[in-house]
């Protein structure tokens, strides 16, 4: 690997983001020499290869925002670059179970918004729904037939493999340690090399918001970890339930709420809960950042975050550290879960924006300079929407390289 290399574009970040642009830009620029930069041994190793693997509908965003026409558009492109690729996949359905009065409520508010949305919807009042999911309680559900499950790592793997075949370099190991732009290039150091590109996208994820003040670019926004703690069910219940399994969220929060998700292994996964993280990588169980926590305490919007959400934090922490608090969000749908039930399985970790005056981002949101384009928030439903973002990322870099 030479100690300095030019390319057209650079991309930072393997996550399922990055890739997608790298690919989709090496199919439209083919004579482009392309580099995809990743700090890790292998693709898709952080917030794509932690989450539950769903295939999303669309069916909680606003009519009109980029969430939602991302998710239509990127779950009909996810399941066609699947059955193109014989990747596996699973379109099982999901239901959103309303337990009590208030979520009956909100789940006439979440059909309607299906509607609004034109995504295929059917009510189901409590025989209908004990019909579908014998072990499942609740005074009705909202079934949704296009939602789907995948492991998003295998889509990484064949996208790197792709956009390798297609001309792109991948450096994997290479963590950007300084980034600097003049009004012809972007030097990108590394540490394992200096790279100069002549436009730079980055799709860093947890790392999002040191980039861009890397480069002095002026933001009102940090990225404050949340950790989604999951367990797995013991192989007898691999057949619990017949679709994916979800409560019906807070509106407030943009969270779902402990879920059963059928895995495309076959196995059953809990979870995930929202806890605050005190570390951006931070997977293990005892995780702790001085850098990460500093960054957080001297950000004014963390602590107007916690004092507009300090009740869901606690109940949020409790239950991490109390198991039967965590259980009793799956038993008020499905009282067969046993506490011995709950297996050890990996975390994730979600990368919030968050804005100084303690809102969380709830859409996504870009930043720029004359030749640089960072993803700053790319919420779930990321992951199914990789390819419409990826599109909607090289649609903005090229009218940056057009002026």
């Amino acid at each position: 690997m030479p100690k300095s290399s030019h390319y057209d574009i650079a991309i930072i970040g393997a996550g399922i983001v990055g890739l997608s642009t790298a690919w989709q830009l090496i199919q439209q620029y083919p004579d482009y020499r392309i580099l995809l930069i990743e700090k890790e041994s292998d693709v898709g190793l952080h917030q794509t290869g932690h989450n539950s693997g769903v295939i999303h509908a669309g069916v909680y965003y606003a009519p009109g925002s980029l969430k939602a026409d991302f998710c239509q558009r990127g779950a009909a492109a996810t399941k066609a670059f699947c059955q193109q690729h014989k990747i596996k996949f699973d379109q099982c359905g999901k239901l959103l179970v309303a337990t009590n009065d208030k979520e009956v409520e909100r789940m006439q508010a979440l059909y309607q918004r299906c509607q609004q949305n034109n995504l295929e919807v059917e009510q189901l009042d409590q025989p209908a729904l004990k019909q579908r999911e014998p072990n499942v309680k609740g005074l009705g559900a909202l079934f949704v037939p296009s939602t789907g499950i995948v492991n998003y790592q295998h889509i990484c793997k064949k996208l790197a493999e792709l956009f390798v075949e297609a001309g792109g370099e991948l450096w994997l190991d290479s963590k950007v340690i300084d980034l600097s732009e003049s009004h012809e290039q972007v030097i990108i150091k590394l540490n394992n090399d200096v790279v100069c590109a002549r436009y730079l996208v980055s799709c860093s994820g947890l790392m999002a918001d040191r980039l861009t003040k890397m480069l002095d670019i002026e933001t009102d926004f940090q990225i404050i970890p949340f950790r989604g703690e999951y367990y797995k069910l013991p192989a007898k219940h691999n057949k619990l339930v017949n679709h994916l399994i979800y409560p019906i969220p807070d509106p407030d929060l943009p969270f779902l709420g402990v879920h059963l998700t059928r895995m495309i292994d076959g196995s059953v996964t809990v979870g995930p809960n929202a806890v605050q993280g005190w570390k951006r990588e931070g997977y293990g169980r005892i995780n702790i950042s001085p850098r990460d926590i500093l960054d957080m305490i001297r950000f004014p919007g963390f602590w107007k975050l916690i004092a507009q959400h300090w009740r869901t934090g606690l109940i949020e922490t409790k239950n991490s550290w109390y198991k039967p608090g965590y259980l009793s969000q799956v038993r008020k749908y499905c009282d067969l879960v046993e506490l011995e039930d709950l297996e050890d399985y990996p975390a994730g970790i979600r990368a919030q924006a968050v804005m100084k005056d303690g809102s969380l981002v709830h859409d996504f949101l870009f930043a720029q300079s004359p030749r640089t384009l960072h993803v700053c928030n790319a919420p779930s439903p990321a992951a199914t929407s990789a390819f419409p973002i990826g599109e909607h990322i090289i649609q903005k870099l090229q009218q940056q390289m057009s002026v």
